[in-house]
């Protein structure tokens, strides 16, 4: 077995010793002898050294040696002193293995009941080191031709003058620092393989496998000594035979060359057409099951129109070319191992089957099964398509959505010409219709010689012209719902169209002329997906790389994204450009590339998060903790919202069941009996009861189901509000078996489960279910409840369902409600009654949009129900609620308004109540979606609001980009979902001051954990608290002031009254003439003091309103 790193331990000192161990020149002590790998060694015996209590120290204090000293406790070998002969050094040297030498204790031979001390100071850092065994690059190194191992290759690393030799079974381990290199593999007889800007980063090796193709082919016979011989000049391998292949012969035809070709050959299919064909694709590449970093997606699609198959042959043609020559001929070999190549043959295999030889210019077999052109049926930017969506062009949208395609060509013929965008007008007329790329389709265009002449079908066509073979496609003619244009404004691929031939269908014996003809441009145009720019964006802290990012280029109106990993391509022509590089949450970053003819520019970003200071620190403040649980949930979060990490999961937890429409009564056995079966993580509980007294049954999924903890998001599933849309109830019944069995088995859905409490109400009008008929589309039977009101408009009433409801909403603990309905095919998000506008509708938007993207059918936006007069495109499968049917009094705005929880509504399907037959298909396409809800509320913000003192604020507002509210819960916790992007969130208390924060919510991202603390509000009306208690408390003095003022008047008025009674009784008739005019002024004086202030007490003025 290939070692990969070993540690030998020894005694007399405490210090990790690293090679080399001498030098060249013997020096006794005091020379650094520096490795290749020097920095790689020093990082591992730091591990060592900063998990030891004494040796992190680098002062040992051993009795023999009390002044040796090793800083951060490790030395270079031979600086320590020179130590010929070591076994470190010769590990490195002649094996694989990087080894560290650990001077474990002063006495090298220490008493027994010393070695549990001895174990304890050792037990961590022995881990730790251990650990190191899993960073750097790992892989296998495999041949081209037949995928077998190839062992003893060596594995070449860039500015690293050591190399590493490859196992027996072509694996090899190469540990390196986290940092970006080039690695290439060489074996003898094979041509090398150099991976460029392979990204190491902290923790778990990066794979990075290798396919070599062989140098010269291998000579027959006996072995002998003769050098081998180089032919004069390569010839390629033609494909052999030429012939029609029917839809048998063709599906026999790619699964040949799959099973001789597995090293560069995977099949598969995308989906199937209308009469139940495969839709084939092979993928040809040295790695082609997975997308590599860094590597480009082409694509080429044949037979979209089933009577135009010439593109079809040479589809066949090209998949043996590639295969038959991969290793021996350079061209061939450079293409496949450096691009992924996916060919479908035929995207309407059943058109061919009706279509017949010799066709010039007819139409039967054009269209497909259901007799729809393929190319007007894909979503179009000027014209609304109405005919019904088609499985096969379904079925390429989602293919086309998953795989990051970089550039395709869509293969035709009935004429000779290439066709690039855009295909129609706004105006449906026929002139030149211009995308922002319009150079750069021009120069894709430009790649076939037999077009140029300009005049493909004389004979045919007579006055049609196309200098240099190419053409707009608008200004040839109008094709609205083309796939090309869906191409560049849905995805980041730059498709064209070629016409192959004047003739649809030519005789089997014309097909080797066309095979010649077009050989070379069709290699000539995979290469043009290596033009142009293309890198990586990552996180300038840690190096990973940041997913659908925007690369925007200055002057051209059309961006692109970046892949799951954080690679992109970008189509250019030769130029100096202003590349712009932004993503949520991140400093965007812009750069100048000059794009030359010859190649690609390499052109990597490294972003920077805001709120980081230049080094990427976090910002000064309360910072929540994390410990590995939670590092590794995150992990999770990231890896299912990523790349194939759903369709992983769900691939993963397949459940047998045989679907039905279950009775009230098998409805309440089911839950009952998963409460029996599963206890631990589930709790039943009635709302209450309906009209006829049935129950309205909660069930709570949990690792502590029925108990409060306030610090998990909590979200719930509704169904069956409409007795006759039940499909719903049965999608959430066996979600809840779903997570119930997998439970324990499966990791992803136990961690889910275990850090999410999720209730799922099934149905809401079990009175309604049961009077509702199956196989009824349209009808109405059932959709009320037993007093005949429909129960989405009935929340603020009083019907026994809605109340039962209204306190489970009320209890405003959710994070967010999911409900499904049927008789459409659309996500719709609040509000239903008709407002003009939407606090927070961006995010609201966005969570109806994850359902619906995660949906194999909603997110095309077509919801195909004839049955409803709904046959229109709808953007993404997502709408506001009221712009479907506007009506008051729904359970969604009630859940908003009153239990401040976003709901988004599910229509399942088309059909209210289908057959029960169709219940394992729509389970099929909604399973991925409910699972998507679980992972989405997840993220968003989270946190705790406390204050200085570290006590938790219960009923805080969270106020949302100065709109949404959210209260804290117990433990002073809160969660609020929001779209990605920057948000600001300002939280307010009674008696503390208001606090602003400013946050980044990612999309693959759980949330952002922030602590809000709270100071004392020292302000009163407004003003400091110091100046109001020093004014009230200058207003008392005065006040008192004032008060003995008027107390000595008063005593110096009545002493001189007492003095003046006997003149009183002199003039009595005078004296009664002053008291009336005194006591006149003293009521006037009272008057004018009472009428002073014009303004009226609060309770004066309440009292004047209630009479």
């Amino acid at each position: 077995m290939t070692q990969t790193k070993v540690t030998n331990l020894h005694g007399g000192t405490v210090v990790a010793s690293y090679p080399f161990d001498d030098s060249a020149s013997h020096q006794r002590q005091g020379h650094y002898s520096q490795s290749a790998d020097d920095s790689l060694f020093r990082a591992l015996a730091l591990v060592y050294s900063r998990n030891h209590p004494v040796m992190k120290t680098g002062e040992p204090n051993c009795p023999d040696t009390p002044d040796e000293t090793f800083k951060d406790g490790i030395t270079n070998g031979a600086h320590w002193y020179d130590v010929p002969g070591g076994m470190q050094d010769y590990n490195y040297l002649y094996g694989n293995c990087l080894e560290v030498t650990m001077e474990l204790s002063c006495c090298k031979y220490p008493l027994a009941t010393e070695l549990h001390k001895e174990w304890d100071l050792n037990r961590e850092s022995l881990l730790a080191y251990m650990e190191q065994v899993h960073i750097g690059v790992r892989g296998y190194v495999k041949e081209a031709v037949k995928g077998t191992a190839l062992a003893n290759a060596s594995i070449v690393v860039e500015g690293i003058r050591h190399n590493l030799a490859t196992g027996n079974h072509g694996d090899y381990y190469r540990l390196l620092l986290p940092g970006t290199y080039n690695i290439t593999a060489v074996a003898p007889g094979y041509i090398p393989m150099t991976v460029n800007s392979v990204q190491v980063s902290e923790g778990k090796a990066a794979e990075l496998n290798f396919t070599l193709a062989p140098a010269v082919s291998e000579p027959s016979g006996s072995i002998t000594e003769t050098p081998p011989v180089f032919p004069p000049e390569h010839q390629p391998i033609q494909p052999q035979e030429f012939r029609h292949h029917s839809y048998a012969d063709m599906e026999l035809f790619l699964r040949k060359y799959n099973s001789e070709f597995p090293s560069i050959a995977h099949l598969y299919s995308v989906g199937r057409s209308v009469n139940q064909r495969e839709l084939y694709v092979m993928v040809i590449s040295d790695n082609p099951k997975v997308h590599e970093h860094g590597e480009p997606e082409f694509k080429y699609v044949a037979n979209m129109h089933g009577n135009e198959v010439v593109g079809r042959e040479l589809m066949l043609n090209l998949i043996e070319y590639l295969c038959r020559n991969y290793g021996t001929d350079p061209e061939v070999t450079q293409l496949v191992n450096s691009t992924r190549i996916h060919i479908m043959p035929s995207m309407n295999p059943d058109g061919y089957e009706v279509a017949t030889e010799g066709d010039v210019k007819g139409y039967k077999g054009r269209n497909n099964s259901n007799n729809f052109d393929l190319n007007r049926n894909f979503p179009d930017q000027f014209v609304t398509i109405t005919e019904p969506r088609q499985p096969e062009t379904i079925a390429v949208m989602n293919w086309l959505k998953s795989t990051p395609f970089v550039l395709s060509a869509n293969l035709h013929g009935g004429s000779l010409v290439v066709n690039y965008p855009y295909d129609d007008d706004r105006e449906g007329i026929t002139r030149y219709s211009q995308s922002p790329d319009d150079k750069v389709f021009q120069q894709l265009s430009r790649k076939n010689t037999l077009m140029y002449n300009g005049h493909p079908c004389e004979d045919l066509y007579r006055n049609e012209f196309f200098k240099d073979g190419i053409t707009n496609g608008a200004n040839w003619y109008n094709v609205p719902g083309g796939m090309q244009d869906w191409n560049y404004l849905n995805t980041n691929c730059f498709e064209v169209t070629i016409e192959l031939g004047c003739i649809k269908f030519p005789w089997a014996k014309d097909l080797p002329t066309y095979w010649e003809q077009n050989r070379e441009a069709l290699l000539q145009f995979i290469h043009q997906v290596h033009t142009g720019v293309k890198g990586t964006v990552s996180d300038i802290s840690d190096g990973t790389g940041i997913p659908n990012a925007t690369i925007s280029v200055q002057g051209i109106d059309h961006s692109i994204t970046t892949a799951h990993t954080g690679d992109y391509w970008r189509l250019l022509t030769p130029g100096t450009y202003s590349i712009t590089a932004s993503a949520h949450g991140y400093k965007p970053l812009r750069t100048y590339a000059t794009v030359s003819k010859d190649g690609v520019e390499v052109v990597d970003f490294r972003l920077t998060r805001l709120h980081t200071d230049s080094n990427g620190q976090s910002p000064k403040g309360p910072q929540p903790t994390q410990n590995p649980s939670e590092r590794e949930f995150q992990s999770l979060i990231k890896d299912l919202s990523l790349g194939q990490g759903l369709d992983q999961l769900v691939r993963s937890t397949a459940t047998e069941n045989r679907f039905r429409y279950r009775s009230y009564k098998e409805l309440s056995e089911f839950v009952r009996g998963l409460t029996l079966n599963f206890p631990k993580f589930t709790s039943l509980r009635s709302l209450g009861q309906t009209v006829e007294f049935r129950t309205i049954w909660a069930l709570e999924i949990s690792n502590k189901p029925g108990e409060a903890e306030p610090s998990e998001p909590k979200i719930r599933f509704v169904a069956g509000i409409h007795g006759n849309a039940p499909v719903g109830i049965e999608l959430l019944l066996e979600f809840a078996a779903f997570l119930c069995i997998n439970y324990g088995k499966n990791a992803a859905i136990t961690r889910l489960i275990n850090e999410t409490r999720i209730v799922i109400v099934p149905s809401i009008n079990p009175d309604g279910r049961e009077q509702a008929i199956e196989k009824q589309c349209t009808s109405t039977q059932g959709r009320t409840n037993t007093h005949g009101k429909d129960l989405d408009t009935d929340f603020f009433e009083a019907q026994p369902e809605t109340r039962a409801m209204m306190d489970l909403i009320q209890d405003k603990s959710y994070t967010l409600s999911v409900a499904l309905d049927g008789g459409s095919l659309v996500a719709t998000y609040p509000y239903d009654k008709p407002v003009q506008s939407v606090e927070n509708e961006g995010t609201l938007k966005y969570l109806a949009t994850v359902y619906a993207n995660n949906h194999p059918k909603m997110h095309l936006g077509d919801t195909g129900c004839s049955n409803n007069g709904q046959m229109g495109n709808i953007p993404d499968g997502v709408m506001r609620a009221a712009e479907r049917q506007s009506h008051m009094g729904s359970m969604k705005d009630f859940s908003m308004d009153f239990g401040h929880c976003p709901e988004i509504t599910v229509y399942t399907g088309c059909c209210l109540f289908p057959p029960a037959e169709q219940l394992a298909t729509l389970w099929a396409e909604n399973k991925k979606a409910l699972l998507s809800m679980l992972v989405e509320v997840h993220k968003g913000v989270r946190g705790v609001v406390r204050d200085k003192s570290g006590k938790p604020i219960v009923g805080a507002i969270i106020v949302l980009n100065g709109g949404v509210r959210v209260f804290t819960r117990e433990g002073g916790y809160f969660h609020a979902l929001l779209a990605p992007g920057n948000h600001n969130i300002e939280a307010v208390a009674d008696g503390y001051q208001q606090q602003r924060q400013e946050v980044v919510v990612s999309s693959y991202e759980a949330a952002s954990n922030i602590i809000i603390e709270f100071d004392m509000d020292n302000s009163i009306f407004g003003l400091p608290r110091e100046f109001v208690v020093a004014s009230a408390a200058a207003s008392m003095t005065a006040l008192v002031v004032t008060a003995c003022i008027i107390w000595c008047v008063c005593a110096a008025k009545s002493n001189r009254q007492k003095d003046g009674f006997h003149r009183l009784r002199q003039h009595r008739d005078d004296y009664d003439d002053e008291i009336r005019l005194t006591s006149m002024g003293s009521k006037k004086s009272l008057l004018a003091h009472e009428f002073q202030d014009d303004s009226e007490s609060d309770e004066e003025t309440l009292y004047a309103n209630k009479i």
